[in-house]
């Protein structure tokens, strides 16, 4: 019985992996906003924000294995109150970016490693999860995906897919954090963080428009 489940979880690991890296890698407006708040705060905060990221990936995991089938139900009449509030949360962040980089900009503000109004680890986290929560085809993509195979289908196999599709997202998210840091290191004149800031509000902005009527 042991020998015959092995298979079975291997397939679980396996589909996991491959479902948290298919969510994850799309670059979008989540990963855009990670990339700008490490280059601009620290590793620290960024890995904070990175796996607010993947626990928000992993708790949808594990609503999908749970609830089945009837989740996209549940889903579908909100869906117009989720894309607004999102697209709503996005241009948020992309004005408040916009803001701070010129106002230190004009200001002529000494750049230090640390941006003294950037949020710390754990508002971060928060943060990058609640971003990360209001994407409801997040939880749509794992539905179909729980749905379309039989290997989660029993507990054993469900906490398997869970944890790997939340380690696969996790390992994404980091070294996008880590490639905040070198973009950070690199980039670090008054106006390359001020060009950089506002290319990526402009593009979290042009992302909220998609959500919003996506």
């Amino acid at each position: 019985m042991e020998a015959d489940s092995r298979p079975v979880v291997t397939a679980a690991l396996v589909a996991g992996l491959l479902a948290g890296f298919g969510i994850a890698i799309p670059v979008g407006a989540v990963a855009t906003y990670l990339v700008a708040l490490t280059a601009r705060t620290s590793l620290r905060i960024g890995v904070c924000a990175a796996l607010g990221v993947a626990t928000a990936d992993g708790l949808y995991a594990l609503v999908a294995v749970v609830g089945g089938s009837a989740l996209t139900g549940l889903i579908e009449p909100i869906m117009f109150f989720l894309r607004p509030a999102s697209a709503v949360v996005l241009i948020a962040l992309a004005v408040h970016g916009a803001v701070t980089a010129i106002s230190r900009h004009a200001g002529r503000r000494a750049v230090s490693s640390i941006d003294p109004a950037a949020p710390g680890p754990f508002r971060a986290f928060l943060a990058l999860l609640g971003l990360t929560l209001l994407n409801p085809m997040t939880v749509i993509y794992f539905t179909a995906l729980v749905l379309g195979t039989r290997t989660v289908t029993e507990p054993p196999e469900q906490a398997v897919f869970v944890l790997a599709a939340f380690v696969a997202s996790a390992s994404w998210q980091l070294l996008l954090a880590g490639g905040g840091t070198l973009l950070g290191r690199t980039l670090t004149g008054s106006r390359g963080r001020l060009v950089t800031a506002l290319a990526s509000s402009a593009l979290i902005a042009i992302l909220a428009v998609v959500t919003l009527v996506g």
